[in-house]
């Protein structure tokens, strides 16, 4: 469930009516009612008797005073007059909805609707309502639908029957077809007797959250899980401060930089109540964080974050002044320069109204899960995915189901690496105090694409010291970067790979010899078997490194030629364009080229081809102006591979194109 507290981070979160139709008692009669004068069925407030109409007038006058107890003392001393007296049954009915007797509020609708279906067809809107708090939902949509027969006027009422059929409709066929849901807490070492929520996950497994004290202060802590099991959580150090709350944050899937809210501050460059924040994880600890510019930033309300997996793109929700719906998702994405673009707002279907919010998109690029008090469901707020297709459109948004969703408030969902463990927020009882972060396993139909992630650390082969470097992941498909970083001071990166993607990845520093490797998942990705890699780089001859001829071959893993040919494939194109911009920068750099195939096939024919391959990537040098006496190629056919030949996996990396200085 969704908090039922009120602070900054979370608008207007206060449990409240799932649908906003109830109508003030006497405008209740004056609108939609026939003009009737006499009735051998019922009697009316023109055709009743003075002592019916006295007591019914009376009831209205307590009822619009909010004495709703008083009223159907009332209402029902009208009807003992008058037993024919729709309007004091419709006003008793009506009356029994406020003092929250359900089941007497529906037994009289039914009964002011046996009279006469027409006299007053908000009736039928009324009784559905009743209906939904029953959880009678196939009576509740058959009610609705009655009512929006009767072609209604007014505009306010027909959107709430068609929002209330819809989701009648829904609600009916979802309790029949229950998801699994097993929701656990995740244990003493995060939860407490205080308030935990918003939480989030780097891939490799630390779950950061918000915790709110006995007062009003917001906080950010983490934990990591070792042998399954969740450690003490943490403060951040270089994030909290005592006078102001941090909090409804979003980790980057790296771990590298937090985004975060941050409220009625005056710092430089703050916009509104509440604007979004960054930090970044130095050797030192985390930066203090500083607001976004105003191209994310506005004088109205910024919060609740999510960071894509390729570090260039955030989901994050809008509201209007007073963190008050509606609520809006907005997406931006951060420029090549570094710079963000101005935030475009996700379409109607997923911002359908009221309040949408609580955004994450999962690492694999995709699917993006929400919370939303307008779309079908089972009242409230409830938890939705969408999907992103190829051509970056999102579709139809599906409600993640019953009971997963109640007609309480539920989001703040977020989801594992590995697609099939959800965390939450919840104060479902049985918990240690207020809200509580929970676990379960998502069904099935809700699980992202599948997600690994590379982790590597980077070191100068000469002193094994780790050092600084560019790593740039690339779609061979498409030729677009994926993800262009800088590994970390202690020489470590890690990035996200969703399947679907055949990737480049190329690590490079200035007066060292690249490193490249290639990850082909387009047929799958499981994070069962992440990408644990030590890099090395060669120094080019720098002062006090030792001389690089000699050294270990450089393997050019994303250089591909077509099926027995030496015919180089297009994908091959952005490898061989940074070894080429390696020779020019490196002016008396000379290289030898090796060509290697697999056993498959004749020996002769292995030779021929690998030297046939080794020529091609010199003559493309030789056409992008290398000098030829800078260049020497050479074929070792099948006689050194560096795996076995007895798995297609082997073969593979044995058919393979490298570099080696002499």
């Amino acid at each position: 469930m969704l908090p039922s507290v009120k602070n900054n981070f979370l608008p207007n979160f206060v449990l409240s009516e799932n649908w906003p139709m109830r109508l003030p008692i006497i405008a209740l009669f004056l609108l939609f009612c026939h003009s009737v004068g006499t009735s051998q069925k019922y009697t009316t407030t023109q055709t009743t008797s003075s002592k019916a109409l006295s007591a019914y007038n009376a009831g209205k006058d307590e009822a619009n005073l909010g004495q709703a107890a008083i009223a159907q003392g009332y209402f029902e001393k009208a009807l003992k007059a008058d037993p024919k007296f729709i309007d004091a049954l419709l006003a008793l009915a009506d009356n029994f909805i406020s003092l929250r007797d359900f089941f007497k509020a529906e037994k009289h609708f039914e009964e002011a609707i046996a009279m006469d279906s027409t006299y007053n067809p908000l009736a039928f809107l009324l009784l559905a309502q009743t209906e939904w708090e029953m959880d009678k939902f196939a009576e509740s949509a058959t009610h609705s639908a009655s009512y929006l027969r009767s072609k209604p006027k007014n505009e306010r009422y027909r959107r709430d029957a068609e929002g209330l059929l819809k989701s009648a409709q829904f609600a009916t066929e979802a309790v029949k077809n229950p998801v699994v849901f097993d929701p656990k807490p995740v244990g003493d070492s995060i939860n407490t007797r205080w308030m935990e929520y918003f939480p989030s996950l780097t891939a490799d497994g630390i779950l950061v959250f918000t915790r709110r004290d006995g007062g009003n202060d917001e906080n950010l802590y983490s934990s990591e899980q070792k042998d399954r099991v969740w450690q003490k959580a943490k403060p951040l150090q270089g994030i909290n401060t005592p006078d102001f709350g941090e909090a409804a944050q979003s980790i980057s899937p790296d771990g590298s930089w937090l985004a975060l809210t941050c409220c009625n501050r005056e710092d430089v460059g703050s916009q509104g109540a509440c604007d979004l924040y960054w930090s970044q994880l130095k050797s030192s600890g985390w930066t203090k964080p500083v607001p976004f510019s105003n191209t994310l930033n506005s004088a109205i309300w910024e919060s609740q974050p999510s960071i894509g997996a390729d570090n260039k793109t955030i989901i994050f929700s809008r509201g209007v002044d007073g963190v008050v719906p509606p609520v809006t998702l907005w997406q931006t994405n951060r420029m090549a320069g570094g710079k963000w673009e101005k935030p475009e707002k996700l379409p109607a279907h997923i911002n359908a109204g009221g309040k949408v919010q609580t955004p994450f998109l999962h690492p694999d690029g995709q699917t993006l899960y929400f919370s939303a008090d307008s779309l079908p469901g089972m009242g409230g707020s409830d938890i939705f995915f969408a999907r992103r297709d190829t051509s970056g459109a999102w579709g139809k948004p599906q409600n993640l189901g019953y009971p997963i969703n109640t007609k309480g408030e539920e989001g703040m969902l977020v989801v594992s690496l590995d697609g099939k463990t959800a965390y939450f927020a919840s104060d479902r009882p049985g918990g240690r105090g207020g809200l509580d972060i929970y676990t379960f396993e998502l069904p099935a139909f809700a699980r992202p694409q599948p997600v690994t992630y590379a982790k590597a650390q980077v070191t100068n082969a000469a002193t094994g010291y780790p050092i600084t470097a560019k790593v740039e992941f690339t779609d061979l498909k498409t030729g677009k970067v994926f993800v262009s970083a800088s590994t970390k001071s202690d020489g470590t990166f890690l990035v996200c790979l969703p399947a679907g993607k055949d990737y480049a990845l190329n690590v490079s520093k200035d007066k060292f010899l690249f490193f490249s490797d290639n990850f082909n998942l387009v047929e799958s990705a499981t994070l069962d078997k992440p990408f644990l890699l030590n890099i090395e780089l060669q120094p080019i001859g720098v002062e006090n490194a030792p001389p690089t001829v000699g050294a270990k071959p450089i393997i050019l893993r994303n250089v591909f030629f077509e099926t027995g040919s030496a015919a180089l494939r297009s994908e091959s194109l952005a490898e061989l364009a940074r070894l080429a911009q390696l020779l020019t920068g490196s002016p008396t750099l000379k290289i030898q080229i090796n060509g290697h195939t697999d056993n498959v096939g004749d020996d002769a024919f292995n030779q021929t081809l690998s030297e046939a391959r080794a020529k091609a990537v010199q003559d493309y040098l030789l056409s992008k102006s290398i000098a030829p006496e800078r260049l020497r190629f050479r074929g070792f056919g099948e006689s050194k591979p560096l795996e076995s030949n007895d798995t297609p996996e082997g073969r593979a990396r044995n058919r393979r194109t490298e570099f080696e200085v002499w």
